[in-house]
């Protein structure tokens, strides 16, 4: 049986969203999930009650409005076969370019790294031999940028957030990810979209001279 892992974000219940999709729900049934990795902005007790029901190993790191929980760690690591993978929700981070973020991988001494950076959106890449993934709002929540000037005014962001969470299976050196997204066809029927992608740990050869 597969030891999936499930990594999830930017859930902004009640003040952004009113919750987890139900669709999504169904595919997040108890028994499934073996570890959790939430990256952040959980700001609320019956969502946190919610995500042990599915899986009791639950990881948490704190994200930007997590105001009432000062004492998560603002990054943690796990390890799974050979693969070492770090999360974090990202606020530290001076920006989201490849470069910090493969910084931060190096810090960390890590060869998966998940963040989110309040985008709030899907996005996954390898680069330089790490693999970066930033698994997007689980609730589809509105993300907010400052603009600048106009005394700290805030503005909504116009592009629709697609709601997203991704399912990682890790064997040996090589993971599986599994992207999942509720995606709104012509008719404005919502239905779940699944992608796969998958990442292979380099491996130093032995024996070299």
């Amino acid at each position: 049986m597969a030891f999936l892992i499930l990594v999830i974000g930017d859930l902004h219940i009640p003040d952004r969203a009113l919750d987890i999709p139900q669709k999504f729900k169904k595919l997040l049934s108890p028994g499934k999930i073996a570890q959790t990795l939430c990256l952040g902005n959980l700001t609320d007790r019956a969502t946190y009650d919610y995500l042990r029901s599915i899986a009791a190993d639950l990881k948490l790191v704190r994200g930007r409005t997590d105001v009432e929980a000062a004492g998560l760690p603002l990054t943690q690591v796990v390890t799974h076969g050979s693969v070492r993978v770090g999360f974090l929700e990202g606020f530290t981070l001076v920006s989201d370019e490849p470069d910090v973020l493969l910084a931060e991988a190096h810090r960390l001494d890590v060869d998966v790294l998940c963040w989110s950076g309040g985008t709030h959106r899907f996005e996954c890449f390898e680069y330089m031999d790490k693999f970066f993934v930033n698994p997007g709002s689980a609730t589809g929540a509105m993300t907010t940028d400052w603009v600048a000037g106009g005394g700290g005014e805030v503005k909504g962001d116009a592009e629709e957030v697609v709601p997203s969470f991704c399912l990682m299976d890790v064997q040996g050196i090589s993971l599986t990810l599994y992207v999942y997204q509720l995606r709104k066809g012509e008719n404005g029927a919502e239905n779940v979209a699944v992608e796969k992608v998958t990442y292979t740990k380099p491996v130093e050869p032995t024996g070299a001279p």
